[in-house]
């Protein structure tokens, strides 16, 4: 089911200007104010992500991560570097991964165990990380952890 509420959000870029975001996923309208302009967009159907467009504006984002180009040239850019995520089974475990977008790394860890070390690969969709015995793949809040073929962790 979709949700009916506005979408309030404010990202800042490294050089500390602001965009503010409202999204309306009803009408599939995203009202964007930066640089003292208010521009209304259309959503577009994404692989992933979010892509919101009109004539002169590009929105395109994913998790925390947004940019806005204006006739094809970056206005805006936010980049979370690092992002902490938390993920828990039915049966009680506990996946804790801290992200590093910058560096395409994640360290993982299963039920407060030994740090596990891995890197990005290339996804067709979602994420992919791996090393030489673990792989860390998953989409939207889903997650799986595979040792040497055998996963040890899905939510």
């Amino acid at each position: 089911m979709v949700s009916t509420d506005v979408i309030k959000t404010t990202s800042t870029d490294k050089d500390g200007k602001t965009l503010d975001m409202a999204v309306d996923p009803i009408k599939g309208i995203a009202t964007v104010n930066f640089n003292g302009e208010t521009i209304e967009l259309v959503q577009e159907k994404s692989a992933s992500g979010v892509w919101f467009k009109n004539d002169t504006y590009e929105l395109r984002g994913k998790g925390n991560d947004l940019e806005l180009t204006k006739v094809g040239k970056v206005v805006f850019k936010h980049v979370d570097d690092k992002q902490n995520v938390e993920a828990k089974s039915a049966n009680g475990d506990v996946l804790t991964m801290d992200f590093n977008n910058s560096d395409g790394t994640v360290k993982a860890y299963l039920n407060g165990g030994d740090q596990i070390d891995l890197n990005e690969e290339k996804a067709a969709s979602g994420i992919w990380y791996k090393n030489d015995h673990y792989e860390l793949s998953g989409k939207g809040d889903s997650y799986e952890l595979k040792k040497d073929g055998k996963t040890v962790f899905k939510n």
